[in-house]
């Protein structure tokens, strides 16, 4: 959410603006647009044409894929590093932007890496994992999604390692609530933070967004609710201090993402950016919604899980109802509630059991099932180990 905003109002400027350091600020900018990935879709599915500047009319659909490769990063310079993912890499983080078609309201749904019996590139449902689609080219992350959510995904984009440190870098890093420390010898670089508000950024934020065995139950929906406790910090960081009105700021986020970034076809048009930024600029935060993608244990692996049908089928329905979506369930199993929006946290012995994730319900709003975990982008949280 927060980098398409960002990458768009960096455009916005440049349409905008005939100074020279701007003018040469963009052309760098759009210059680390790489050449884009043709996306092919499930049959049936219907892509509008690009739009023309402006705010793009109806719902929006962006998935975003984390890639674990680490071919051409800097940050892993080792040789078993190196060895263990190379090329296109697995997708570790899916998730799936969902712009409703008024504006007015915006769902990102992550989706866990772990995720068996799923249609892979659209396909019967198979034993791989999720994480896999990746390495068999962007479009099947997009079709199995596609197939999973009911939406059509015409736009989609893949970032790398170093762009996520030179992302946190660009904005002074992101101050997140720790209510336990967070400690993880299995990230690079490890992590050893103590229970409180950090600034993380660089290397820090990376292994902070990777981390399993530090937060949470050690799961990757552990993990997933951590890094939704990191996104929903940053958003209110970038909307409350300006860094979206400040040039400079935007052009070394946008080259720190594009650069690090490989984006399909109907984005490489700056227009696109530009015109889906524009779709969220209104958006308050209490109206931008991270949830998990329901999931229960898989009865035949317990280190795998499978989508839990009924209430898949509500959070499907709820977003093609383009309705703001009321949750009445929990946070995730990494977060938990932090205990003033601005107080730095008491660490907890046992945050064992998350509080409630719910949102104040409209007349018009959607409330999903209970088993939805997730926050809003203004709730104040923290991420928890449990013990």
């Amino acid at each position: 959410m927060t980098l398409v905003k960002a990458l768009g109002m960096v455009l916005v400027v440049t349409l905008v603006s005939g100074a020279t350091v701007a003018g040469l600020a963009a052309y760098t900018t759009l210059t680390n647009i790489k050449p884009g990935i043709h996306l092919e879709h499930a049959a049936g599915s219907t892509v509008a044409p690009p739009p023309s500047v402006g705010a793009a009319e109806g719902a929006v659909n962006l998935l975003l894929a984390g890639s674990d490769t680490r071919t051409g990063q800097s940050s892993f310079q080792d040789k078993a590093d190196l060895a263990s993912s190379s090329g296109l890499g697995n997708n570790d983080v899916t998730m799936l932007l969902h712009v409703s078609a008024d504006h007015t309201n915006a769902t990102v749904v992550s989706f866990p890496r772990d995720l068996v019996s799923v249609p892979i590139c659209g396909n019967a449902i198979s034993s791989a994992m999720l994480n896999t689609t990746l390495a068999r080219g962007l479009s099947c992350t997009v079709q199995t999604i596609e197939k999973m959510s009911g939406l059509t995904i015409p736009y989609a984009g893949v970032i790398k390692f170093d762009g996520v440190i030179g992302m946190s870098n660009a904005v002074g890093g992101v101050s997140v609530c720790l209510a336990t420390p967070v400690k993880d010898d299995n990230t690079y670089p490890p992590l050893d933070l103590a229970a409180g508000q950090q600034n993380l950024v660089g290397g820090n934020a990376l292994s902070f967004l990777r981390s399993r065995h530090g937060v949470g139950d050690g799961s990757d929906l552990g993990r997933i609710s951590n890094q939704q406790v990191f996104l929903s910090a940053l958003a209110r960081k970038i909307t409350s201090d300006g860094t979206l009105n400040n040039p400079i700021t935007l052009f070394t986020l946008a080259n720190a993402a594009l650069s690090n970034m490989q984006l399909s076809d109907t984005l490489t048009n700056p227009t696109s950016l530009v015109s889906i930024a524009l779709t969220l600029k209104k958006i308050p935060l209490d109206r931008i919604v991270f949830v998990q993608y329901p999931v229960t244990p898989d009865p035949s692996d317990p280190n795998r899980v499978i989508p839990q049908p009924s209430s898949a089928e509500a959070l499907v329905s709820a977003l093609k109802s383009d309705r703001p979506l009321s949750l009445t369930g929990k946070l995730g199993r990494a977060a938990t509630a932090a205990a003033t929006p601005t107080a730095s946290p008491t660490p907890s012995a046992s945050p064992t059991i998350a509080p409630e994730a719910t949102t104040t319900p409209t007349a018009t709003s959607v409330p999903l099932p209970g088993d939805i975990s997730g926050q809003n982008a203004s709730q104040s949280t923290c991420t928890a180990k449990n013990k």
